[in-house]
């Protein structure tokens, strides 16, 4: 059975405060019906779902349930056997030895002899897919830089987050391989409208900053506010509204669904610039078409509409309404 992390319990707190249902909710978190259903009834309270909650009410059920499952020697040679000859991912294994009848420890206790072992100088973790990299949090301590005056996605109006009206935007970066380079994407929540730019300086707060405002100054009657997630290269946002008049907001640590478009689009990005490339070789003309494929494409959510035609329909309508 897949865990639940708690960035999906609060997505899935999000959508049942919208009335979504639980077939919808499972096929958004890509999980089946009965997850859904069973994670509402073993951690909801009396008042209702609430994430904090019902992670708390999770976490102490797996602690009740490893607590006599230490990580033992049998354990270790299934694990490595099966990462090492087969090229298994920790859930696989535990699929596999829950199916049968193998006693195994958790999903994230393998991740952490996979991390010590990586510690040690083994390379155990070469042979996962992802190799590690997918974990945005770090393993150890270390500083944290703080972005100040930060506005939170709490504070977003309805009129945004329902995506009523034209002009509220999302950002984000693409990072290279090993962190090498970068490329800022900024799309419309209402039409799709994307636009890309290569970031020379990587992801240096006021070159982006600099970057931003002169992507979006051309449309500035029609950036009524932008959403970010809390990367510290956001970290001149007061200048990027100053300049752009707009308001600023921050989504929640770990919660990439907020800016569902941006990582959406992104996705996309990625069918022209694989995600183990370095950004070396990609350079400004190429990105622009990537940019001008991208928005000349028809998307369903738009009744086939491209997101160019739309976006420049609503830029137009305005314009002729204030002449």
């Amino acid at each position: 059975m897949k865990h639940l992390t708690n960035e999906q319990r609060y997505q899935i707190k999000a959508y049942l405060d919208c009335g979504k249902t639980q077939k919808f909710i499972a096929n958004e978190l890509k999980v089946s019906k009965s997850t859904i259903s069973r994670e509402i009834s073993r951690n909801s309270s009396r008042n209702g779902y609430f994430p904090e909650h019902a992670n708390n009410l999770s976490e102490e059920r797996k602690e009740r349930f490893c607590r006599c499952r230490k990580l033992s020697k049998e354990m270790i040679k299934i694990i490595e056997m099966y990462i090492k000859k087969e090229e298994w991912s920790p859930e696989q294994i535990i699929g596999y030895c829950n199916k049968n009848n193998i006693p195994i420890v958790s999903v994230e206790r393998i991740y952490q002899y996979i991390r010590e072992d990586k510690a040690n100088g083994g390379d155990l973790f070469k042979s996962l897919r992802h190799k590690l990299k997918h974990r945005k949090r770090p393993v150890g301590g270390g500083k944290k830089e703080i972005i100040k005056d930060k506005v939170s996605i709490d504070l977003r109006p309805d009129i945004i987050n329902n995506r009523e009206r034209f002009g509220d935007w999302e950002i984000d970066l693409i990072v290279g391989e090993n962190n090498k380079g970068a490329i800022v994407t900024i799309v419309e929540r209402t039409t799709s409208f994307l636009l890309i730019k290569k970031l020379n300086n990587g992801k240096n707060a006021k070159f982006l900053a600099k970057t931003v405002i002169n992507m979006l100054i051309p449309y500035k009657d029609f950036i009524l506010s932008i959403t970010s997630d809390n990367g510290s290269e956001f970290a001149e946002h007061k200048e990027i509204s100053k300049r752009l008049n707009t308001d600023f907001f921050f989504a929640h640590p770990y919660s990439s669904w907020e800016r569902g478009l941006n990582e959406y689009s992104n996705k996309l990005i990625r069918q022209y610039i694989p995600k183990k490339e370095t950004f070396d070789k990609y350079n400004d003309l190429y990105i622009s078409q990537i940019q001008a494929k991208l928005n000349k494409r028809p998307r369903k959510k738009l009744n086939f509409e491209t997101p160019k035609d739309l976006f420049f329909k609503f830029v137009n309508n305005k314009v002729a309404l204030v002449s």
